[in-house]
C-alpha cells in the first residue's frame, strides 16, 4: 500500500507474543470452529474464548463473509463480460456494504441517474473509519467517492480493463497500474476490487498472486516477518502458506497470499484486545444476528 496514516501501526506495541505463528493458527482454528458451530445451530457462545465471545471478527475464509457473498451474488452474471465485471467490482468495493448491494440490481449501475437516486435513499457505504475511500483523480478531475462509484467507473470501465489486463495476472502490478491513474494515497479499495476479480476470472488475475499489505495487517505481518527473519511480507506469506499443513492440516482449503494478509489483519484485531489497545465498545461488540446470515 502507498504511504498513508496507519491508525493500527502501534496496536501490538508492548505485547509479548513468543510464537506469532501458533497464535495466528490458533485464531484461524477457533474462528472457523465458531462459524461451523453456529452454522449447525449450536447454542452460543460457540467458544470458551472470552475475546471471541465479545468481539466481532471476519470469517477465516473470505468467501464465507457476508460482504464477500454479497459481491459474489451482485456480479455473478458478468464473468463473460470483463469490462462490465470490472465496473461492478469497483462499484461494489467503493460501496463495500452488503445491505446496499443486496438492494441493487446489477443493471442499475449502468444507469447513473437512477443509481444516484436509489443510493440517496440508503445509507450506502460501509464504516468509513475502518474502510476509508478517498477521492479519485482522473485526467485532471477529482471525483468524490459518490461520483466515482456512480458516474466515473461506468465511463472508464474499458480503460480500467485495459490497465488491469496489462498486468499479466499480477495483483500488485494491477493495483499499482490503476492507482497510477487514480492517485489515491490509500489504494486498498483498488486492491480489493482487483483481488475480487480472481474469483470470477482467474485468467485475468491469479488467485495465488502476491498481494500488497493493507494498513490493518502491517503490525501482525511485521511480527511474523521478524519471527522468520525474512526480508518482506511476500516471503512471510509464502512461509505461512507452507506451514498451514503442519499447523492446520484439516482446514477446508489451502491458503493463498490474500488469506494470510487478510487474516493478519484479523489477528492484529484479536491481539489488540489481548494488548488492551482495542476495547469492546460500539461496532467492535459482537451482537449475533439470528438466524445466521447466509
Amino acid at each position: 500500500m502507498n504511504e498513508f496514516h496507519n491508525p493500527y501501526a502501534t496496536a501490538l506495541d508492548g505485547l509479548v507474543l513468543d510464537d506469532p505463528v501458533s497464535a495466528f493458527f490458533y485464531f484461524c482454528r477457533e474462528r472457523e470452529n465458531i462459524r461451523l458451530e453456529r452454522g449447525m445451530g449450536s447454542p452460543k457462545p460457540w467458544t470458551d474464548d472470552p475475546i471471541f465471545q465479545k468481539g466481532r471478527f471476519l470469517n477465516v475464509f473470505r468467501e464465507d463473509d457476508r460482504g464477500s457473498k454479497a459481491i459474489l451474488r451482485f456480479a455473478r452474471s458478468l464473468d463473460k463480460d470483463l469490462s462490465a465485471l470490472i465496473h461492478a467490482l469497483f462499484f461494489a468495493r467503493w460501496c463495500n456494504r452488503q445491505e446496499t448491494l443486496d438492494k441493487l440490481s446489477i443493471k442499475i449501475i449502468s444507469m447513473p441517474k437512477e443509481l444516484r437516486e436509489k443510493l440517496e435513499t440508503l445509507e450506502p457505504w460501509c464504516n468509513v473509519t475502518a474502510y476509508p475511500v478517498e477521492p479519485v483523480n482522473w485526467e485532471g478531475i477529482q471525483y468524490s467517492r459518490f461520483d466515482a462509484a456512480t458516474i466515473l467507473f461506468g465511463e472508464i470501465k474499458e480503460s480500467l480493463t485495459e490497465t488491469i489486463t496489462g498486468a499479466q495476472r499480477d495483483v500488485i502490478k494491477a493495483t499499482n497500474a490503476v492507482n497510477a491513474l487514480f492517485r489515491m494515497q490509500n489504494d486498498f479499495p483498488i486492491f480489493m476490487a482487483i483481488i475480487d476479480l480472481a474469483w470470477f476470472r482467474p485468467d485475468i488475475i491469479d488467485p495465488g498472486s502476491h498481494v500488497p499489505t493493507g494498513i490493518g495487517a502491517v503490525a501482525y505481518l511485521d511480527r511474523l516477518q521478524t519471527h522468520f527473519d525474512l526480508d518482506d511480507h511476500q516471503k512471510t506469506c509464502d512461509r505461512m502458506i507452507a506451514l498451514q499443513k503442519e499447523y492446520w492440516p484439516e482446514a477446508k482449503r489451502a491458503f493463498q497470499p490474500i488469506d494470510i494478509e487478510y487474516l493478519s489483519c484479523e489477528c492484529r484485531k484479536y491481539y489488540s484486545y489481548v494488548n488492551g489497545t482495542k476495547q469492546f465498545e460500539g461496532k467492535n461488540v459482537f451482537r449475533p444476528k439470528l438466524p445466521i446470515d447466509k
